[in-house]
């Protein structure tokens, strides 16, 4: 059944790559992005690949609150609903604590977090007044636990929207809603995009684009409540880097 789906951060990475491969599945797009001629550009490619799809693009800027609320409405007024809402926007900047680089790391937790909860808050406002949704919040595998140096406030924030997402869940589990809004976690490892340019790309835990967002699509699809994705080796890896000593785990990362 065809899903009118929003996402943020969609100009470029994963976010734009899951655009690909949900026009391919069949669904209908939102997409929002600070960097609009970005977006044309792939609403161009999608229509043209998938001429039959309906695509909305829509500048947002996630630390703008208000600029988020309003280019929510209007996508939903554009396309007449929104059954899906992928919050997927974030920023990998960040700095050692206590290094002089507050700036890096308030940036990272106002566009992570902050600008999280203001999607997280006007998806659901859609969704209350719909009596339907699925909220997917794309968090990381770095929020699994402390993570050390310029990822410390990275993975704080991860960790943070983890939790946004996961007590909503516990809201509604039990009401009437709980069929009818579901709410998906998604924990990322290694995945090829923009963000982590930096990171040795050849090593073995880094999966391409396609392949690593094949895996988040599938899962949102299944409407699961959380997943670490790729499946192989992140689910694996999930349980030894939530209880490993402190030692082990530094060794890991």
């Amino acid at each position: 059944m065809t899903k009118t789906i929003l996402i943020t951060g969609a100009s470029s990475g994963l976010g734009a790559e899951m655009a690909r491969q949900f026009a391919a599945r069949g669904h209908d797009l939102a997409l929002a992005a600070r960097r609009t001629e970005r977006l044309e550009e792939l609403r161009n490619e999608i229509l043209a690949a998938h001429p039959d799809r309906r695509v909305a693009v829509h500048p947002i800027d996630v630390t703008d609150p208000d600029a988020v609320f309003a280019g929510f409405g209007a996508l939903r007024e554009e396309l007449g609903r929104l059954d899906r809402v992928v919050v997927n926007a974030g920023l990998g900047k960040g700095a050692k604590l206590g290094t002089g680089r507050f700036d890096a790391n308030l940036e990272t937790a106002m566009t992570n977090f902050v600008g999280a909860l203001a999607q997280t808050e006007a998806a659901m406002e859609v969704f209350r007044a719909q009596e339907a949704g699925h909220l997917v919040m794309v968090s990381s595998m770095s929020a699994l636990r402390g993570m050390p140096s310029s990822m410390t406030t990275y993975a704080a924030t991860k960790a943070g929207v983890a939790h946004l997402a996961e007590g909503l869940r516990t809201e509604l589990h039990g009401t009437r809603l709980a069929d009818k809004i579901k709410v998906t976690v998604l924990y990322p490892g290694y995945i090829r995009s923009e963000m982590n340019a930096q990171v040795e790309q050849s090593t073995p835990l880094m999966a391409s684009t396609e392949k690593g967002v094949a895996a988040m699509v599938a899962a949102i699809e299944k409407e699961v409540g959380s997943a670490h994705v790729p499946p192989l080796p992140w689910a694996a890896l999930a349980p030894v880097m939530r209880h490993a000593p402190l030692g082990v785990l530094k060794k890991m990362i």
